[in-house]
């Protein structure tokens, strides 16, 4: 079945966070969005039909995630990352980052401290606050194309005591996909200096054909045991609204303790209609995602063309994995702040300002590009007649 990922589908009205929160977070309505990280496309019809037989029943009482469903989790993620899951490692969260703080008040005290690898995805530092643990920053190194982990400034952190780091693997915001290699680097860190690594692979799936996830957990035993690992359908189909995530881990003296709390907060039962689009999603709906990604790589190179042809100031960070482009500005010679009120006030762009993911990101933007063309290339060209004027000025 082809898909048509050109439609435009409105989506204002629908308690869409992306398009009907623009005015709480952005200050204007009518704005074009390209920022909160989930997609303008249809969910593949497996989902909305599984969805939509499973309304037909009309009860919808107390339910739980089903043997079916974790079976196609473990399916998945063997089939697609060579990862072989055992049932008692696998449970569950809302939300990935319900996951995280969940994890951080389960398994880690008031004032530990808690790494994280800047550029990167803004709820990090709020878990970390949040629970009151003590915010500990590993920014990544700039290279000439791309970005690397700093390990050598990990390690002088991982002397002075670290009780776990939280990575983004693939990187959110700069598109990284962490290799083999690295990802050995830091679980030999982290078995070196007794650190848990709490892993946010929510973006797994979404992955550009040059490269391959590794599922840190999955080199080693050794890694396995103070590993956890956080997935979830919702970046893979589109389906964040119906917040159900996995949370797997191996050690069972960890598993206890988080699965405690879960209880405790009365969060272990899930969303019905979550656990129905994750199973349809794992089970049928890898043709789609491959048409997907296609798209997505189409998308990805309009907007390196364009740059290079019409924006030469602003560059391309080259995305390993994702539909959010890492874009660095600083040629513009102003912050983001600055470019960000352009962005809206004079051209009607929403994006994500650099500075949200950091200091790190000062000078920097991220673009959503899951999106239709038409309107990617419509936002580009608006974009294209901003910088033009900021440069007149």
């Amino acid at each position: 079945m082809k898909y048509n990922f050109d439609e435009i589908v409105n989506r204002k009205n629908t308690n869409s966070v992306k398009y009907d929160k623009l005015d709480q977070y952005f200050g204007k309505e009518d704005l074009l969005p390209f920022w909160v990280a989930d997609t303008d496309f249809n969910v593949p019809d497996c989902i909305s039909d599984a969805i939509i037989k499973r309304a037909e029943h009309a009860i919808y009482g107390y339910s739980f995630r089903g043997d079916e469903c974790n079976e196609s989790v473990k399916n998945w993620l063997k089939n697609r990352h060579d990862w072989a899951v055992e049932d008692e490692w696998v449970s569950s969260s809302p939300g990935v980052v319900t996951g995280l703080s969940l994890l951080l008040m389960s398994l880690t005290e008031k004032g530990d401290r808690i790494a994280v690898q800047p550029p990167v995805y803004h709820p990090f530092f709020h878990v970390v606050n949040d629970m009151e643990r003590t915010l500990v920053h590993n920014p990544l190194i700039r290279t000439e194309n791309s970005y690397e982990m700093d390990f050598e400034h990990l390690e002088m952190l991982a002397k002075e005591g670290l009780k776990a780091i939280i990575i983004s693997n693939p990187h959110n915001p700069v598109g990284r996909v962490w290799t083999k290699q690295e990802l050995n680097q830091l679980g030999d860190l982290a078995c070196k200096y007794d650190f848990l690594i709490l892993s946010d692979e929510i973006h797994q799936d979404l992955i550009y054909k040059k490269y391959k996830h590794t599922i840190l957990a999955s080199l080693s035993e050794e890694f396995a045991q103070r590993t956890i690992t956080c997935i979830a359908p919702s970046k893979t189909f589109n389906v964040a609204g119906l917040a159900s995530s996995v949370i797997i881990i191996p050690n069972q003296k960890l598993k206890e303790k988080y699965e405690q709390l879960l209880n405790a907060m009365h969060l272990h039962s899930g969303n019905l209609f979550g656990h129905i689009a994750m199973q349809a999603g794992y089970e049928h709906g890898a043709e789609w995602l491959e048409q997907l990604m296609d798209y997505l790589q189409g998308n990805v190179d309009l907007v390196r063309d364009f740059l290079e042809k019409n924006i030469p100031e602003i560059k391309l960070v080259e995305p390993e994995a994702t539909y959010l482009l890492w874009l660095d500005c600083r040629e513009l010679g102003i912050s983001s702040e600055k470019l960000n009120q352009i962005l809206i006030n004079e051209a009607g762009l929403a994006l994500n300002k650099g500075t949200t993911f950091g200091k790190e990101g000062n000078g920097y933007m991220r673009l959503n590009i899951g999106c239709p063309k038409s309107m990617l290339t419509e936002g580009l060209n608006i974009l294209k007649h901003t910088v033009n004027q900021i440069k007149k000025n």
